[in-house]
């Protein structure tokens, strides 16, 4: 008659148990780090998206001021018969009419920005999604 006698002791409940929040705490020292490092990578492709925007919309608003002033002019000698110095609107209207008509388009254009930046997610996404889907994990093997 022989008999197995085992020389490994399996471990026990408690050890199971502080392994597990061990991993846990683990894991969530990861997710805080992977968190860290998303954020910190969104902030610098801020950071060049938006130089490169306000330095887009200081030439763009200098082109705009330039054109507005030729679009005046124009319009005005436009207006003006051929061979008389006098016009048939005065130069205030004119600044008037090209004012307002950029005045709507910009208006239009900053709605339109405000509503976009209204879907905006400012939080990380792929972080967000592994931290719910751990807390799916961890609720369900309960």
């Amino acid at each position: 008659m022989s008999t197995q006698v085992q020389t490994e002791r399996e471990p026990g409940v408690g050890s199971l148990v502080k392994g597990i929040v061990s991993d846990m705490g683990d894991l969530i020292k990861q997710q805080l780090e992977f968190a860290q490092q998303e954020i910190k990578k969104d902030i610098k492709d801020t950071i060049k998206a938006s130089t490169l925007l306000g330095a887009g919309v200081v030439i763009t608003l200098l082109s705009v001021v330039v054109l507005t002033f030729m679009l005046v002019h124009l319009l005005h000698g436009m207006t003006s018969p051929p061979g008389s110095d006098p016009a048939s609107l005065p130069l205030w209207a004119c600044h008037g009419i090209v004012g307002l008509v950029t005045l709507a388009i910009g208006g239009g254009l900053i709605f339109a920005g405000l509503k976009k930046f209204q879907s905006f997610n400012p939080l990380p996404d792929q972080t967000v999604q592994t931290i719910k889907e751990n807390v799916g994990w961890i609720t369900n093997s309960k």
